[in-house]
């Protein structure tokens, strides 16, 4: 029995990290405090009955609680959030790791390129974002190519061109490939287009307008009415974006509710500019106010990405701790506001609107699947407690690059970090072989005691597919599981799909407008995407490779010189055995094997 009294009476009054453990060891929850002491004890006082329902169920199950004493306030956070990363508690708020931000890239080449960036940064290139997404920065590229006529090129491309692209006659390149522009002046409008990206328009036009009116009274008037579209095209990114003015690149970030749905929105501000927004689901949030959910993600979103000099957040945080850590993180000074005016007050508005309708949608999405479950539920007699649902579907061309797949659909989504291919080894196109072999794999390991046990187990086919898959189950034992094939119907339309259950004779029919086949349509249609994904995948990759490179004792030179007596992979296919062994340095040993792997 956990001693609350005795293990509070051993902390310290320091900063520090605390950490609740259940009794196999796992941790329930991790939290920072300025005082180890008093944080910990507010946890156990009889009196304060101010927990919320989700905390009163944590400290059931409490155990032990572990501490690590830190130097200071903005060294706990940072422990804090490294152990949320690593140890993803149960009962803290936590956000899914999501893939780095693209950037927009200006190489360090003599004629830069501009260009999408993904990873790590290189010192010799000028990056400009981060972006919220790729389609933000392929829109910034189209605009800049427009404005500024920047090659996009990349440089093994640019260095073998003996004549100008298409962009070039489309306008959206200068051609500096082909020497149809000087390096001076396409710097120069490398120049203008950094100024243009780092928020200074103004002066951007300004310099714009210089130029044509040079040209202009230089009697060089195609060169002028370029430099007049330039400027038209700048101005229309005024029309259509509200730009504040203040250069310093700035993160909103703003908590919506729905329901019982809480969403993050996060609005990327770069040069003043706003490059875009992206929405943030927190998990374990029930009952916890904006404030927890809002530090929650900044701790958590900022040691994944650097953090910008500005972040703008609408809720009342406790900013200063905050500030020191993310700017020991980032190498510069980041200020947190809580209570802005001007241009940011406009960005935060727009942020707390757009979290709110995010969390509104989600909230009557979630209501729209929780419905479909709850009919599938009735239409396959499942308990009220089915919930998790996984489905398998087998792709290939004529037994070529077989795939099967496996998705999963939990907590009413799709559970995209749980799904699984298999590569299966049938050349003859037996999808019934491919399926048996998925399954068993899948589930021989689920019965050694890994993954989580589905409720129902969904296979794209008809009887056969049925049939294999509950042999397959009643091998492994697997008897508490439910099983369904799905199989398109005579007619093959969307809508008409029948439902075959084990032990009944007739198939189910419900119809285009039954919330549970509308379910099952969805898992079903991802299953099929994730597999001819897969296959695709798989088929291209075997195409682009040399079936001689599978050979043992048959290397580079080999390979080389029986593609070249023979003219390539099909003369190769067609010789003879005794063909094979009259090459210098194929014996007779090695020539059967690869008469054997070719044939």
């Amino acid at each position: 029995m956990f001693d609350s009294a005795a293990t509070i009476a051993r902390l310290p009054h320091l900063p520090g990290v605390y950490r609740m453990l259940n009794g196999a060891g796992e941790v329930l929850y991790v939290g920072k405090a300025l005082d180890l002491k008093k944080r910990v004890a507010s946890y156990f006082q009889k009196a304060s009955g101010m927990e919320s329902p989700r905390i009163r169920l944590m400290l059931d199950q409490v155990a032990a609680v572990e501490t690590t004493v830190t130097r200071s306030e903005a060294e706990a956070l940072l422990l804090e959030s490294n152990l949320i990363k690593t140890a993803a508690p149960r009962y803290n708020i936590l956000f899914r790791d999501d893939k780095s931000y693209p950037y927009l890239m200006l190489s360090g080449h003599q004629f830069p390129r501009l260009g999408f960036h993904r990873g790590s940064l290189d010192k010799r290139h000028r990056y400009f974002g981060p972006f919220p997404n790729a389609g933000a920065v392929r829109e910034s590229i189209q605009l800049l190519q427009r404005a500024f006529r920047i090659r996009t090129c990349e440089d093994s491309v640019f260095s073998n061109r003996s004549r100008p692209c298409l962009l070039h006659q489309i306008r959206r390149c200068t051609a500096p490939c082909v020497g149809l522009v000087s390096a001076s002046a396409y710097v120069e409008d490398v120049a203008a287009a950094a100024l243009f990206l780092a928020g200074k328009e103004d002066e951007v036009i300004e310099g714009l307008a210089a130029r044509m009116q040079s040209a202009s009274a230089g009697m060089r008037y195609e060169e002028a009415a370029v430099v007049r579209d330039q400027i038209a095209a700048l101005r229309k990114v005024r029309e259509k974006q509200f730009v504040s003015g203040e250069g310093a690149d700035t993160d909103v970030i703003a908590c919506g509710r729905a329901g019982g749905i809480a969403c993050v929105n996060l609005a990327m501000i770069r040069g003043g500019r706003h490059l875009g927004d992206k929405n943030f689901y927190p998990r374990n949030a029930d009952g916890c106010s904006a404030e927890q959910v809002l530090e929650a993600f900044v701790l958590q979103h900022y040691l994944q990405h650097a953090a910008p000099p500005q972040i703008v957040v609408g809720a009342g945080l406790d900013a200063r701790p905050l500030e020191q850590m993310l700017a020991e993180r980032a190498g510069h000074g980041v200020r947190i506001s809580v209570n802005p005016a001007g241009a940011r007050k406009a960005w935060l508005q727009m942020a707390v609107r757009n979290a709110e309708l995010a969390a509104g949608q989600a909230l009557g999405s979630l209501a729209t699947q929780e419905a479909r479950l709850m009919a599938l539920q009735q239409l396959l007699e499942l308990p009220d407690s089915a919930r998790r649902i996984e489905c398998f579907d087998v792709s290939h061309t004529m037994g070529e690059a077989a795939v099967a797949s496996c998705v999963v659909y939990d907590a009413s989504a799709m559970q995209r970090s749980d799904y699984r291919r298999f590569n299966i080894a049938v050349k003859t196109g037996d999808d019934y072989a491919a399926l048996r072999d998925a399954l068993s794999r899948r589930y021989r390991r689920l019965v050694a005691g890994e993954g989580k046990v589905p409720d129902l187990v969904l296979v794209d086919g008809g009887k056969g597919q049925l049939a294999v898959a509950s042999e397959v189950f009643a091998e492994l034992g697997l008897n508490d599981v439910a099983l369904a094939a799905v199989a398109k119907g005579e007619t093959r339309r969307p809508g008409q799909e029948q439902v075959l259950v084990p032990g009944r004779p007739d198939a189910l029919t419900p119809g285009a407008a039954h919330p549970g086949l509308q379910l099952i349509q969805q898992i079903r249609d991802e299953a099929h995407r994730f597999a001819i994904e897969g296959h695709r995948a798989r088929r291209g990759k075997s195409r682009n490779s040399s079936p001689l490179e599978s050979i043992s004792g048959v290397g580079a030179k080999r390979r080389q010189r029986l593609l070249a007596r023979f003219g390539g992979l099909r003369g190769l296919q067609a010789a003879s055995l005794d063909e094979l062994a009259s090459i210098e340095g194929i014996g007779r040993a090695l020539a059967e094997k690869i008469y054997h792997e070719l044939h």
